[in-house]
């Protein structure tokens, strides 16, 4: 083989590579739906933030990691009132239903934002990365952009 046809041969694999994680995250964005994705505005110098949103898969899938660029770390979250006293536990993930509305909102099922590296101020935008594992092990990533609204202007 002369090194142009290995040099060719080397692009079209990553070409092929390249377009099928493509395909993969194409079909991952038509399974999963995300909307009404929101933030609460923060207090200068409020380390911690939330983010709400609801999710529906077509399959079972489960949400098992989140990342920002907004702050250090993301956790997934369930608040409960237990005997008149607020419990919040981290989660190791979320689990969707096919086709059943998992709604993220204050309360309940969150995303907590830790070590916030600015404010986040009412009219901004946050990313998150979200990472959803199917049955079969399969990986997807969403990248929802994410409106930073005041208490009063939240949906």
């Amino acid at each position: 083989m002369t090194v142009v046809t290995k040099t060719t041969m080397l692009f079209q694999v990553f070409v092929f590579c390249i377009f099928g994680f493509i395909a993969d995250n194409a079909r991952a964005a038509e399974e999963i739906t995300i909307s009404h994705a929101w933030a609460r505005a923060t207090a200068p110098g409020q380390e911690l933030g939330a983010a709400y949103m609801t999710l529906q898969s077509l399959a079972n899938t489960s949400l098992f990691k989140v990342e920002s660029t907004a702050a250090a770390s993301v956790e997934i979250h369930s608040m409960t009132m237990k005997s008149g006293v607020m419990q919040m536990r981290k989660l190791d993930n979320l689990v969707l239903t096919a086709n059943k509305l998992v709604a993220l909102e204050p309360g309940g099922f969150h995303l907590m934002l830790i070590g916030l590296k600015k404010p986040l101020t009412a009219g901004d935008e946050i990313k998150l990365s979200l990472y959803f594992k199917k049955a079969d092990g399969k990986v997807s990533v969403l990248h929802p952009q994410v409106s930073v609204l005041s208490g009063e202007n939240r949906p």
